[in-house]
């Protein structure tokens, strides 16, 4: 990590996982197209057993209505394979021994580590530019995560909202890129 600009705060939270999911239908031309007839089965309870840790409503309400998709040809979700959920930690292995790499040759005011650790990083999307797109775990809950940008070009920020207000706030311009291009509003389901 090269140089941790700041942290952008949203005007305001959104904490209920339908609302932020409405705000990214509002944001993304299209999206609302993709998203499914019913909400898509998984066993959260064995993926958060195998994790360790429960997960964020909005990330879960994200993958149970919409298939796996790519915002602005940049920036895809990580998810699980539904009937595979507990290998989706294992999966995320490689991108959690990167993060602790690019954690350990950096030297910022306040560390940052990859998860497991209290408030670490754990990865939930990347970009076809090798960005990573983590949460910042909190002891308080996975209500209270909030988001961090790892750009490969070594700026690092925080988002201090939710990864769902985060894609649309992104694709709608809100907080300033840093370290990334600007994300057109359009997306396509794989």
């Amino acid at each position: 990590m090269d140089e941790l600009i700041g942290t952008q705060r949203p005007h305001r939270r959104l904490t209920d996982a339908d609302e932020a999911i409405a705000e990214l239908e509002r944001a993304v031309p299209g999206f609302r197209s993709l998203r499914r007839a019913a909400p898509q089965a998984f066993d959260w309870p064995a993926l958060e057993a195998a994790l360790g840790a429960p997960l964020p409503a909005d990330y879960k309400r994200l993958c149970e209505l919409y298939p796996v998709f790519v915002l602005g040809d940049f920036l895809s979700v990580h998810r699980p394979v539904p009937g595979r959920e507990r290998d989706w930690p294992q999966g995320q292995q490689e991108d959690l021994e990167t993060v602790m790499e690019w954690c350990e040759d950096s030297d910022p005011v306040v560390p940052l580590h990859p998860y497991p650790a209290p408030g670490g990083l754990l990865p939930w999307g990347g970009s076809n530019q090798g960005d990573f797109f983590l949460w910042t775990t909190s002891p308080a809950g996975p209500q209270e995560w909030t988001v961090t940008v790892a750009s490969r070009n070594g700026a690092w920020w925080h988002y201090a909202g939710g990864l769902v207000q985060f894609l649309a706030d992104l694709v709608g311009g809100a907080p300033e890129p840093w370290g990334l291009p600007v994300v057109r509003p359009g997306c396509r389901a794989w």
